[in-house]
């Protein structure tokens, strides 16, 4: 048995930056699937595990939960350093941190934004967590125009790089690739305006930890 367990749901975009992150460190680790659709994050067994209620959740071997991409991210980059996926100058890093925080926010949350206030199955739930919160409609359409506007960006960011934030694959195309992957879901995908994303798109999918796009 793997000393790390990966709280993980496969349709689920968050859950898949781990599993990507885990799978190009070459990291073992055993998986509980935690069904979304059932509510069983809201379940008392799963809030034991996080409160929060959220997935991912990385169980250590010594019992500790981490419950978020940022910290299983720091954890693993630390504990398996090869390859290294959040960089190794100061500047690489710096690049790496400014365009994942990008893909996260521009493109990973505004793919949510649109999906949770407009999902008639997410109806007050909004936002992720154990509390509720109303949907908001006019912040569905918002969430949509900034995810087009992030495309744009990162087509002109790719136009002279073979990955997101430079040279290397890094943590910044895996938050990336979930992002553009996951934006099917409110109908939004590259198209004929963004060759620069398709192409590394294409070039991703050779990848073990990628490929399939789950």
């Amino acid at each position: 048995m793997a000393e790390i367990t990966l709280y993980d749901c496969a349709t689920a975009p968050s859950p898949r930056r781990a599993r990507i992150f885990l799978r190009e460190k070459g990291a073992e680790f055993d998986t509980v699937q935690i069904d979304l659709r059932s509510g069983e994050h809201f379940g008392d067994a799963y809030r034991a595990i996080n409160p929060q209620c959220t997935v991912p959740a990385l169980r250590l071997e010594s019992g500790e939960v981490l419950t978020d991409n940022a910290a299983i991210a720091a954890y693993l980059e630390a504990r398996f350093p090869e390859p290294p996926l959040l960089g190794r100058t100061p500047l690489e890093k710096a690049h790496i941190a400014s365009w994942n925080w990008r893909a996260e926010f521009e493109g990973l949350m505004a793919v949510a934004e649109a999906l949770r206030n407009s999902s008639p199955a997410m109806a007050n739930r909004a936002l992720p967590g154990p509390a509720n919160y109303a949907q908001i409609p006019a912040l569905a359409e918002r969430g949509v125009a900034r995810l087009q506007q992030f495309l744009l960006t990162l087509n002109a960011q790719l136009a002279d790089h073979e990955f997101v934030a430079g040279n290397a694959f890094s943590v910044a195309d895996i938050t990336t690739v979930v992002a553009v992957d996951f934006a099917r879901v409110v109908r939004v995908k590259p198209g004929e305006a963004h060759p620069n994303i398709l192409r590394w798109r294409a070039h991703l999918e050779q990848r073990a930890s990628i490929a399939g796009g789950a």
